[in-house]
């Protein structure tokens, strides 16, 4: 953020592209990731409720999608909170990449890159954020708080998104999940 406010008081008159540009160049030369949201995706993560979550097995085939309460973050990373014996957060931590629905199971769906985050600033955004987002939160149910996560009661995961999945993308638990890189398609050789 004071990345941003510094580019905004140099350049007042500096296109968002620009803007843009020369923010990912300096989080570049930090070593920090920018992650690849797609204007669909940002679009239907702004709007929607739900993400639908599914991880890779040990085996490369998908667990089956759930349904989670999610936040992003300015640069649409997207933040979900859960108990650290929980499948998802098993395999993220094996280093599983998620495959993410948005909005409902047959959304628009990415594949990124999740972590679990041990990072202070993106947890007290989660613990602020799913109040502000969800009522249930608001009056106390699966509310996130700093005190769960203190205790390890529950553990904030950060997904960047690496690429789209194609329209029409289903959740096929037990099928080959997706690579976090498109792998090159195999040239016929010619005779």
């Amino acid at each position: 953020m004071k990345s941003m406010k510094l580019i905004a008081t140099i350049l007042p008159h500096a296109s968002l592209v620009g803007a843009a540009t020369i923010l990912a160049t300096l989080a570049a030369s930090v070593g920090l990731g920018i992650s690849a949201t797609s204007a669909r995706d940002a679009a239907m993560l702004a709007k929607s409720t739900y993400i639908y979550i599914a991880t890779v097995r040990k085996d490369g085939n998908q667990s089956k999608a759930v349904p989670v309460w999610f936040t992003t973050t300015g640069d649409n990373q997207v933040l979900i909170e859960t108990g650290p014996g929980s499948w998802k957060a098993k395999r993220i931590k094996r280093g599983s990449p998620a495959l993410v629905w948005i909005g409902t199971r047959t959304g628009p769906a990415f594949v990124g890159k999740a972590e679990i985050v041990q990072d202070k600033d993106l947890q007290d955004h989660v613990v602020e954020q799913y109040p502000k987002k969800y009522l249930l939160a608001r009056i106390g149910f699966a509310r996130p708080s700093r005190a769960k996560l203190d205790s390890g009661q529950i553990v904030v995961i950060r997904i960047s998104p690496m690429r789209d999945l194609p329209d029409g993308f289903t959740s096929e638990p037990g099928t080959p999940a997706p690579t976090l890189e498109e792998k090159p398609k195999r040239e016929e050789k010619s005779k």
